[in-house]
């Protein structure tokens, strides 16, 4: 499987946490096919789980058994850090940002759908879209 779009924590965490706008917006992203996540995704979705959500131990195992079975997973390795430092000495990003970039780029993946990051950014031929900008846009107006 190819993927085409990169799915930052913070837009699963909408998904199963909230019942918002957001997390309307959140299910249908997921919903899409071609996503990848990384396992530094799967982590920081798992902390919080615990820590917000209070999820037990039972249901981050089924929960990661659900990610593993419905998106592709990227490893995070040697040449994702390394190629996330150079991210980090040539653009203005974290560090957590960075290996979410870095990797959705060493996936060839054309998007990555993050509520953190500079909407409409572009690193290479990846594209930074925050699926909420519209809401932020509504509620400025």
């Amino acid at each position: 499987m190819t993927a085409n779009y990169f799915v930052d924590s913070n837009i699963l965490l909408y998904a199963f946490m909230e019942s918002s706008e957001k997390a309307k917006i959140a299910n249908k992203i997921i919903e899409t096919k071609n996503i990848m996540l990384s396992t530094q995704v799967i982590n920081e979705v798992c902390i919080n789980l615990i820590k917000k959500a209070k999820y037990s131990e039972t249901e981050i195992k089924q929960t990661v058994h659900n990610i593993y079975a419905n998106y592709e997973v990227a490893l995070i390795n040697q040449e994702i850090i390394l190629y996330a430092s150079t991210l980090r000495e040539n653009n203005f990003i974290s560090y957590w940002d960075s290996l979410i970039v870095a990797t959705a780029i060493q996936n060839n993946c054309k998007v990555v759908y993050s509520e953190d990051m500079q909407h409409q950014q572009v690193f290479q031929n990846v594209k930074i879209i925050n699926p909420f900008a519209p809401l932020i846009a509504v509620k400025k107006n």
